[in-house]
């Protein structure tokens, strides 16, 4: 089998992959369906991949740098934005990373949370921690020098919060087409303006105390 062929039927297996474990899960999916799906035969997971389990690991993986390829974790933010900027341009790229329908990598982590496997949680942190350190990095610069690292987490947890959980609603919404879903985030630059504000007005209201002390 030439390189290229080759190449070709390990990115197709991936791409199949991502969309089994979507629609049922690491357990509910089958190597026979994936390989179906991908025009593969059914040894090809394990010539490949080893077996189902690093599939898992490795479809993850794919799913996540097609989606940020697609949104870049920093978004449009010029070099040397202030961190109000920095912070919008990251936040609106996560929203449209999760609202993206192509985004895969999202919705195989929501599934791994509700029905765990432990296979995906050392390439998650190995992945997104990364990420996340800079999302902390400018929650920290935010609230300035006299804030500890609690503050700095809680923060960033209420604000990462309040761009998931109402596109994760969007999703669903468009998903089951359910009229009675409520649209929170029907224009995200605009919720992501909203979410920037009161972020900084909560950000404003926790360095308060530590200003008066």
């Amino acid at each position: 089998m030439s390189s290229k062929k080759s190449a070709r039927t390990r990115d197709k297996l991936l791409t199949a992959a991502g969309d089994v474990f979507v629609e049922k899960g690491f357990r509910d999916a089958t190597v026979a369906e994936i390989c179906a799906r991908a025009g593969a035969n059914i040894a090809a997971v394990n010539y490949y991949f080893g077996g189902k389990e690093a599939l898992y690991q490795e479809a993850w993986r794919h799913c996540l740098a097609e989606s940020l390829h697609a949104h870049p974790p920093d978004g449009h933010a010029r070099p040397g934005a202030p961190p109000e900027e920095r912070l919008r341009e990251r936040l609106l790229a996560l929203m449209r990373r999760i609202a993206d329908p192509e985004t895969k990598d999202f919705f195989i982590s929501q599934m791994e949370i509700a029905n765990p496997t432990g296979l995906l949680e050392e390439v998650m942190l190995r992945e997104l921690i990364p990420m996340r350190e800079k999302t902390l990095a400018m929650v920290r610069e935010l609230l300035g020098p006299d804030a500890d690292e609690r503050q700095v987490v809680f923060c960033e947890a209420c604000i990462v919060s309040m761009c998931v959980h109402p596109l994760i609603m969007r999703r669903l919404g468009q998903k089951t087409s359910n009229a009675r879903m409520p649209v929170i985030a029907d224009d995200l630059d605009a919720f992501a303006d909203h979410v920037v504000r009161f972020a900084l007005a909560g950000i404003h209201a926790s360095r308060t105390p530590a200003r008066a002390s």
